[in-house]
């Protein structure tokens, strides 16, 4: 699990949108936080799967912008925040496994063929009967 430095994340408290109660335009709830993932002291190669994650949250300029407003306090929705950064941080942590190729035995391939032809007489077998008649 890699370690986040809290001074690296840039975080600012807004006006959480939808439906509110008597201190919704009083209270600024919701959190924006940055990170900027180019300037970061995580590896590089952590860098590079995380820059190369197709997520709407990652600017062009290489900052990740998480915006948290689900709970109704301030430091909920912080904590909310930090944790969203280490779950997409976390998930990039290590390499994907590559995939090797492989090619099915020659004792495989008997097996798929045997299991082919034993397959096709059930099914000729179902075919209707011809009635032959020999007055």
């Amino acid at each position: 699990m890699l370690n986040i430095n809290e001074s690296e994340v840039v975080i600012t408290a807004i006006r959480a949108q939808g439906a509110g109660g008597q201190n919704v335009n009083k209270v600024s709830s919701a959190i924006h936080l940055r990170f900027d993932i180019v300037a970061s002291t995580l590896p590089d190669d952590v860098k590079e799967r995380l820059l190369a994650l197709h997520d709407s949250r990652i600017t062009k300029a290489g900052e990740l912008i998480i915006k948290a407003q689900q709970h109704r306090t301030q430091d909920m929705n912080r904590l909310d925040a930090m944790l969203r950064l280490h779950e997409i941080v976390n998930a990039v942590e290590f390499a994907p496994v590559v995939r090797k190729a492989t090619k099915p035995s020659r004792a495989a391939k008997l097996k798929r063929l045997d299991d082919k032809g034993l397959r096709s007489e059930t099914k000729a077998q179902r075919s209707k009967v011809s009635r032959v008649t020999g007055d």
